[in-house]
C-alpha cells in the first residue's frame, strides 16, 4: 500500500506551487463567513481574492448548500450527451440565456473552471466554420498578458510566457497581438490571409495578467474590426461574467455584442464546479436550424451535472434577490478611491481600478528588478496583516473580493497593503 513521504506528512500535490518548499506548510482554510475565511488555527482572513475570482456572494451561503443537497436527493447526477436532460441544467440555461447580453443566445455547459468553456468556444469556432462551409479559418488570435486556462487551447491562446513554454508547441494555428493595440489585430489577420482567422479571444477586462481595463475606445475598436474581416468575437468572461464589473457581463458593459462568452467563476460563485459556453444565433445556427445536419461532437461527463446545475441556479438568483450586481457598480469608486493612494508608494508602479470589483496594484519595476522576490514577501507581509492577496505575473497584487465585502472591510484592505509596502521598502 503507498504511503505519503512522512518528512512532508501529505500527498497533495499544489497547483502553481514549488513542493519541494511548500509541502507540509501549507495553509489549511476549514471556514468561512461573508468575506472572511478562517484557518485550522482559528486565524481570519479578509478575502480580497474572493477565493480565485469566484466567491462573489460570500461564504456560508447556506442556501447554496440546501440547493445541492435537496438535488442530490431527487437526482444527484445524469448525463446530457445526446437525448437528455434534466430541470436543474434546462433552467439554468434559460436563466443565463436571459441576463446574457446576446439576442436568443443558446448554452452550452461545462463541468468545471474556465479552461473547459475556453477549449469548448476554440472547438466550437473552428466547428462553426466548417459548417458554414469555410474550414480555412482556422487561426484563432489572442493578447499579450491574457489568460485563458490551463486546457491545451487556454494553454495555447495564453499570453504569459512562464505558463506557456513549458509546454509549446500545444495546439497550431494561434496568434497573438499586444494587448492594447487594435492596429495591430488588424493587421495581422490581414497578413495571414483574407478567410484564415476563425476568431479573436478577449478578456474585457485582462484578469490572471495583471487586471488590465480596456484602454478608451480599444473594445469598440477590435470589436469593429472582426465584424468588418469576418471573424468571430470571442469575449472570455470567466473572470468578468456575473456581476463582477457592476453588469451583468462586462460586454454589455461595453456594448460587445459578442459571438459567444466563455463563462465560469460567479456561475456557481464556487459552491459546486461548473461553466457555460453562451453561443449567438449566428453560431448556434448551423447546429440549430431546422433540417440542420451538423452535430458539434463535444461534451463532458458531467456536462449539465444536475446538483452543480441547481447550485448556480441558486447562486444567480440570490445574486438578484441581493442586488449585488448594483452592490458591485456603488462599490466600485470606493474600491478605486481606497488603492489610489498606494500609488505614491515608492514601491509602487501603477494602481489599475476602477473597473468593478477590480483592482491591481504593480509593483515598481526597479524594486523587482533590485529584489526578484519581493512579491512574494509582499503577499507574505500582507497576509501577516489579517488579508489574502495573491501575485499576478510576477508583477502586481490581485483585489477582486466577494461582492459582499463592505466599505470598511475595502479600508482594511488598502491599509494591510500599505503596511506591508512600508514594511519591506524598510527591509
Amino acid at each position: 500500500m503507498g504511503q505519503t513521504d512522512p518528512a512532508s506528512g501529505t500527498a497533495m500535490w499544489n497547483p502553481f506551487a514549488n513542493m519541494s518548499t511548500l509541502a507540509g506548510h501549507q495553509i489549511m482554510i476549514v471556514g468561512g463567513h461573508g468575506s472572511t475565511v478562517v484557518d485550522a488555527d482559528g486565524r481570519e482572513y479578509l478575502d480580497a481574492l474572493a477565493s480565485l475570482w469566484y466567491c462573489n456572494v460570500g461564504y456560508g451561503r447556506t442556501e447554496l448548500a440546501d440547493a445541492a443537497a435537496d438535488q442530490m436527493r431527487a437526482l444527484a447526477g445524469f448525463q446530457t450527451f445526446e437525448y437528455y436532460s434534466n430541470p436543474p441544467a434546462d433552467a439554468l440555461t434559460r436563466k443565463v440565456a436571459e441576463i446574457a447580453p446576446i439576442a436568443d443566445a443558446k448554452v452550452f455547459l461545462t463541468p468545471g473552471g474556465g479552461s473547459d468553456a475556453v477549449d469548448t468556444a476554440a472547438k466550437l469556432v473552428r466547428a462553426y466554420w466548417r459548417a458554414v462551409g469555410e474550414p480555412d479559418r482556422q487561426v484563432i488570435i489572442s493578447r499579450s498578458h491574457a489568460y485563458h486556462g490551463m486546457n491545451a487551447y487556454g494553454t495555447s491562446l495564453g499570453g504569459i510566457p512562464l505558463l506557456t513554454q513549458t509546454y509549446t508547441p500545444l495546439v497550431g494555428q494561434v496568434d497573438q497581438v499586444p494587448w492594447d493595440d487594435a492596429e495591430a489585430l488588424e493587421k495581422t489577420i490581414e497578413s495571414l490571409g483574407e478567410g484564415k482567422v476563425a476568431a479573436f479571444f478577449c478578456e474585457p477586462v485582462i484578469g490572471a495578467g495583471g487586471v488590465y481595463p480596456p484602454p478608451e475606445g480599444y473594445l469598440s475598436a477590435v470589436r469593429e474590426i472582426c465584424r468588418r474581416h469576418g471573424v468571430l468575437f470571442v469575449a472570455d468572461e470567466v473572470v468578468t461574467g456575473y456581476g463582477r464589473t457592476g453588469q451583468w457581463f462586462a460586454s454589455g458593459r461595453f456594448g460587445l455584442d459578442p459571438d459567444l462568452i466563455t463563462s465560469a467563476k460567479g456561475l456557481s460563485s464556487g459552491y459546486l464546479p461548473i461553466g457555460a459556453v453562451i453561443v449567438s444565433q449566428r453560431v448556434a445556427d448551423p447546429f440549430w436550424r431546422e433540417g440542420a445536419t451538423e452535430v458539434f461532437r463535444h461534451g463532458y461527463t458531467y456536462s449539465g451535472h444536475p446538483a452543480a446545475a441547481a447550485v448556480a441556479l441558486a447562486n444567480l438568483e440570490l445574486i438578484e434577490r441581493e442586488q449585488l450586481v448594483a452592490r458591485v457598480a456603488a462599490l466600485e469608486p470606493v474600491l478605486a478611491a481606497a488603492v489610489a493612494p498606494l500609488a505614491g508608494h515608492p514601491l509602487v508602479g501603477e494602481v489599475r481600478a476602477g473597473t468593478g470589483l477590480l483592482a491591481a496594484v504593480e509593483i515598481a519595476e526597479d524594486a523587482r528588478a533590485a529584489d526578484p522576490g519581493i512579491g512574494q514577501r509582499l503577499v507574505a507581509a500582507i497576509r501577516d496583516r489579517g488579508v489574502l492577496t495573491r501575485l499576478l505575473r510576477g508583477v502586481a497584487l490581485q483585489v477582486s473580493p466577494p461582492f459582499v465585502i463592505t466599505e470598511a472591510e475595502i479600508a482594511r484592505v488598502a491599509d494591510a497593503f500599505a503596511g506591508a509596502l512600508d514594511e519591506v521598502a524598510a527591509g
